[in-house]
């Protein structure tokens, strides 16, 4: 008998490693058989039986692993597993292909395994990561232990999962009406679902998480978190609690548990200390395998940042900071959801907030308390409509006005009016830069005299994940530069690109933070003038940029020569 036999060792999934052990001499082709027929009627790994069977040790096995395929060999005893980057592979993905990722360098992941034949492991983990995966041989039985003890961190029971290590807790008021059915009741009040989602809310604050996303599906359940703009998994709790966890979640945020059918929105809150307290938007909608529930964290101290931490530039603070001190007129934010145009929105009411001014806002719904500011949640179904909101707003002597989103032309005239009449007023737009905010309000069916009247500014963002302080110096081609806008001035050698690494301050993505990105465009004369011959988008951008206004583009690539950000990250938030 010459050879493994392939059908047997294609059915193992190890026919790599059992044919070099064969062709090395350290296993008879019979051994080799016999230790895949058991594999085969047990489904076991080939490596398991080969090693139970003591024909090798684990440290012999790791060095004709090492000296045969050419891989180095790792002691995992001498290194500090708690700097390991567990979370940058799942859990299940480690446990069934038996690798563990070591440490990332720039786009490269070391990865730990046993087996280096295992190609089907490498090509899963290349396809979660998108890095170029490096083997390192390992200890197959001190693999097997970090595993599990990484198991026991990630996806232990939810008793062990959650210790009383935490220090926030839900207050009683939050807790809502109690359910009428015994059953949810029990649910509702079970204990190891309150504290795994007193855990996990806590978790997400810590890691300045945007959005908490819980995803029931059909044979598993899903927890992620929304991280400088990215949705990371973070746990795959067992799928029995799904049902728990969301009448958990809709109690503390009053919302109706027996109606599964329909989507709901509501609020809670989280005391963390006697000084801070967190509010989360949730809103709850049914699924083919349940409620998905969505979670927004509302950080009061989002709006306390103060406007230099928001990354205007120096000249694009001058003229917002001119603009907002006017006594009247109307300046508008746009830009996609999740752009940060919220935070920016208070930043400016925060700098206005003065006891001899009167400011009201109305949203849907008010996602930052900010005292001092009377805050008015739109309820459509009630008939409390943004116009309805504002109308109301100019009966209670105001000074300033902030309008969540101008969503219809009975909005946006009563807006313009206040503008028009001594208020000055604040709103957004959902628009892709600032000149075709003007076009848009023409769209709408406002009149450009009234547009050309009370717009003083507009103000166009966008977020850019900033990078962390494991940056490193890159060299990009000047070719690539300048068709990624930069001007052959600009390539003078006194400044230098960076790439994102990553290290355990990111968790390995090499990205720490956001940092905003600006258009910023007043209104002008000449632009009024364009406005008035209902001029186009293109028309007003083209006057802009005469007056020395940057494209989101532009004040991107400042970003990149500052280096606060990549330009791939750049080219992926912006157009030109």
């Amino acid at each position: 008998m010459a050879a493994v036999l392939p059908s047997q060792a294609a059915a193992s999934g190890v026919s790599g490693l059992a044919r070099a052990l064969v062709q090395a001499g350290r296993v008879s082709a019979q051994q080799a058989e016999a230790l895949l027929k058991q594999c085969q009627t047990d489904k076991t790994p080939f490596i398991d039986a080969l090693l139970a069977s003591n024909l090798l040790t684990h440290k012999a096995l790791a060095a004709f692993c090492s000296e045969t395929f050419g891989y180095p060999v790792l002691d995992l005893a001498s290194f500090n597993h708690a700097y390991f980057p567990e979370k940058l592979l799942d859990h299940k993905l480690m446990e069934k292909e038996r690798v563990v990722a070591l440490g990332k360098r720039g786009n490269k992941l070391s990865v730990a395994t046993s087996d280096p034949t295992n190609i089907h492991a490498l090509d899963q983990i290349k396809f979660q990561t998108e890095l170029t995966v490096e083997p390192v041989i390992v200890e197959h039985g001190a693999l097997l232990k970090l595993i599990e003890k990484f198991g026991q961190t990630s996806e232990q029971s939810l008793n062990e999962l959650i210790g009383n290590e935490l220090e926030a807790d839900f207050p009683e008021e939050d807790l809502g009406n109690a359910p009428a059915s015994d059953n949810i009741t029990a649910d509702v009040d079970d204990a190891p679902v309150v504290r795994f989602l007193q855990k996990i809310l806590t978790d997400a604050i810590n890691m300045g998480a945007s959005d908490l996303h819980f995803e029931p599906f059909e044979k598993f359940y899903r927890i992620r978190f929304r991280v400088d703009g990215v949705l990371r998994e973070i746990a795959q709790p067992p799928i029995a609690i799904k049902e728990k966890l969301a009448s958990r979640i809709k109690v503390i945020s009053k919302l109706d548990i027996s109606e599964k059918r329909v989507p709901q929105d509501g609020r809670m809150k989280l005391v963390l200390t006697k000084n801070r307290a967190i509010d989360f938007r949730v809103s709850t909608l049914p699924t083919l395998f349940g409620e998905k529930i969505v979670m927004r964290i509302l950080d009061p101290s989002q709006a306390q940042l103060g406007i230099d931490a928001l990354g205007y530039d120096p000249d694009q603070k001058e003229l917002l900071l001119n603009a907002i001190q006017r006594p009247y007129g109307m300046v508008l934010v746009t830009g996609p959801t999740g752009s940060g145009k919220t935070v920016s929105l208070y930043t400016c009411l925060n700098i206005l907030n003065k006891p001899g001014i009167n400011i009201s806002t109305a949203e849907d719904p008010a996602e930052i308390n900010l005292p001092g500011v009377n805050q008015v949640n739109v309820n459509d179904r009630a008939g409390l409509t943004f116009a309805a909101a504002l109308k109301a707003f100019l009966r209670q002597d105001p000074d300033i006005i902030m309008v969540g989103e101008i969503r219809d032309l009975e909005t946006a005239d009563i807006a313009i009016k206040a503008a028009q009449t001594g208020h000055m007023v604040f709103s957004t737009l959902h628009t892709n830069d600032a000149p075709s905010t003007l076009t848009r309000l023409m769209n709408m069916g406002v009149a450009p005299f009234n547009i050309a009247s009370s717009v003083i500014m507009i103000t166009a963002q966008r977020l850019a994940r900033r990078l962390c302080t494991c940056k490193q110096p890159t060299i990009i081609p000047d070719e690539a530069l300048l068709e990624a806008g930069f001007t052959e001035d600009e390539l003078d050698g006194s400044w230098v690109t960076y790439k994102p690494v990553g290290c355990e301050r990111c968790t390995g993505s090499g990205y720490k933070g956001r940092v905003g990105i600006y258009q910023i465009m007043p209104i002008s004369e000449e632009i009024e003038r364009i406005i008035l011959s209902h001029g186009t988008a293109m028309e007003i951008e083209a006057q802009s940029k005469r007056e020395g206004v940057k494209t989101l583009r532009q004040a991107g690539l400042v970003k990149v020569r500052q280096g606060l950000t990549s330009l791939e990250e750049v080219l992926g938030c912006t157009n030109e």
